[in-house]
């Protein structure tokens, strides 16, 4: 009976006899291909777009929303308001055609986000306007008019 242990290398099982350890063909693939590469390509990280940071400003007029998405162009985002949420979503897919039919290992480049925010019963939804500028996306969400704060008003003693 074998028994299963954990491999070091990727954490996959393998069978153990009297010689130790043997290597399953993933882990053994991904050992000849990251040998004598630079540490760039060892890497396990993620490249893909991880969940953008935001920032929310409101003023008396308006809310004002600033999403970080360097790289991108204004046509990879699809800006809608839902019943009160607003939702800020991107797909992105990279293709890298190579002449080569017989590749060994090859890695789809796929990108995607989702954002989602409860908006107020004060934004004004028929007036939002959107920008994408530097790698900033910037949404303005105006405040209805009876939600904007007035100023206080001072009654006289008579």
């Amino acid at each position: 009976m074998s028994n299963l242990i954990k491999s070091e290398r990727n954490g996959s099982l393998a069978n153990t006899g009297l010689t130790g350890t043997f290597p399953t063909w993933s882990s053994w693939i991904d050992e000849m291909f990251s040998n004598d590469l630079p540490s760039v390509f060892k890497s396990n990280f993620n490249t893909g777009l991880s969940l953008p940071k935001v920032n929310i400003l409101e003023t008396a007029e308006d809310f004002t929303v600033e999403l970080a998405a360097p790289g991108m162009k204004k046509e990879d985002f699809n800006i809608e308001i839902d019943n009160q949420v607003l939702s800020i979503s991107s797909e992105m897919e990279l293709k890298n055609e190579t002449e080569k039919e017989h590749y060994t290992r090859r890695e789809f480049e796929y990108s995607s986000f989702k954002r989602s925010f409860t908006l107020p019963e004060s934004v004004d939804s028929e007036k939002v306007k959107a920008k994408y500028q530097d790698g900033i996306l910037s949404l303005v969400l105006p405040k209805k008019e009876e939600a904007k704060k007035k100023p206080a008003k001072i009654i006289k003693i008579s």
